[in-house]
């Protein structure tokens, strides 16, 4: 049985809903990754005798849940790293962080540093030699026993981006055993969804929307209403 949901599938592109804690390729854990299993899917339900040819164009963190695109051709694959190169891919993500920021709507601009002996990242100094921008905006949605419903629409794409910079303004995400453990219990859920994902078809040119919505369940339950 499959444990992902198709959203949206054509001869180019593969729309999926990533499920929480699966990995997005193949990595050191060797536990079932989302590729993988896109392409024993494919491969037994259109019978295919060869190779089924998947890219990856994006990436989502393990812990993360909600919509990706996979490409189902060189071409479509292509075009669509492409279009992530150019930021012209719109990303928006739900969160939900401990605490309430200043400012119910703002842009958040950062230098991050990623120790990958660690695998951490770090806010630093734009003169750190190996320090990269990072910007998102955010809008907070709903306030909530202590906790509080962010949009978010990344500008950049940088490893552990968003929960960096909310634990950075002293806002961890809900859940964040990374960068939020003095405030998270171990074994809670990053409460971090890839809301809505925007492209460019890469071949019939027409701009595409697609939707996740978070899980009925703790803590996403307490604003329901908002999404």
């Amino acid at each position: 049985m499959n444990n992902f949901s198709i959203i949206f599938e054509d001869n180019h592109l593969l729309v999926v809903e990533k499920p929480v804690n699966m990995p997005v390729q193949e990595d050191e854990s060797r536990d079932l990754d989302l590729l993988t299993a896109l392409k024993n899917h494919i491969k037994e339900r259109d019978e295919k005798p060869g190779n089924v040819y998947l890219a990856l164009v994006h990436r989502l963190d393990r812990p993360v849940g909600g919509v990706m695109v996979y490409a189902k051709t060189s071409k479509a694959a292509s075009r669509l790293s492409d279009q992530v190169r150019r930021h012209a891919m719109t990303k928006e993500y739900l969160a939900v962080i401990r605490g309430f920021p200043e400012k119910q709507q703002a842009r958040l601009e950062d230098y991050l540093y990623k120790d990958k002996r660690k695998n951490q990242v770090y806010v630093t100094s734009k003169d750190h030699n190996e320090a990269k921008k990072a910007i998102l905006d955010y809008t907070v949605l709903g306030h909530e026993k202590g906790l509080s419903l962010v949009r978010v629409n990344l500008h950049t794409g940088r490893q552990h981006q968003i929960r960096v910079q909310f634990a950075n303004i002293g806002c961890p995400l809900y859940g964040d055993q990374k960068y939020g453990a003095k405030v998270n219990k171990p074994g809670q859920q990053i409460a971090l969804w890839s809301h809505q994902l925007g492209l460019e078809h890469p071949t019939l040119k027409e701009e595409k929307l697609f939707t996740s919505t978070p899980p009925r369940e703790k803590p996403w339950q307490s604003f329901n209403d908002h999404f």
